[in-house]
């Protein structure tokens, strides 16, 4: 599906060389880089717990798409300890009703794809999506031209959702 405006996504892809492969290292993973880097507001980190983090979806499928992200470099849910996988759903959790609240979210996706074959993007790093939806937020775009149009700043988001956090 093609995308009518992501000006960051060179910038983005660039900080990683294998991220797609499901055996990407810790040292070639975006989202390692990402929670080891001290600019969170760059980043669109919205918050950091012990085990997890919360940043803003740099390749949204709606506003305001987040993921809940492990620091723990792993790409099995089963992997991290009990705290961690506590931690993980009560970010979930929250963020969920962040979206609720600040951007009056009528519903929610979340998602989790563990490896390649079931859909996961950076399949080496664990990391959940919380997708806030709307009814009517499709259009026709995807079907006639697939194209999928997001047409909101990012930087404005992160400022409006980083307040809610």
């Amino acid at each position: 599906m093609n995308r009518l405006y992501a000006p960051w996504r060179s910038d983005y892809t660039s900080k990683t060389v294998r991220a797609k492969d499901p055996n990407a290292t810790k040292d070639e993973c975006v989202f390692c880089f990402v929670s080891n880097s001290k600019k969170d507001s760059e980043n669109f980190i919205l918050k950091r717990g012990k085990y997890n983090f919360a940043v803003l979806n740099r390749y949204p499928y709606n506003a305001g798409h987040l993921m809940v992200i492990p620091y723990s470099h792993t790409a099995q849910l089963e992997s991290l300890s009990k705290a961690a996988r506590t931690e993980l759903m009560e970010m979930i959790a929250h963020a969920s009703s962040v979206l609720k609240k600040t951007l009056n979210a009528e519903g929610i996706n979340l998602g989790l794809n563990q490896g390649k074959a079931a859909g996961a993007g950076i399949p080496s790093h664990l990391h959940f999506h919380v997708l806030p939806r709307w009814m009517g937020d499709t259009n026709f775009l995807p079907l006639l031209s697939d194209t999928k149009q997001v047409s909101f700043d990012l930087n404005k988001i992160y400022k409006q959702l980083k307040k809610a956090y």
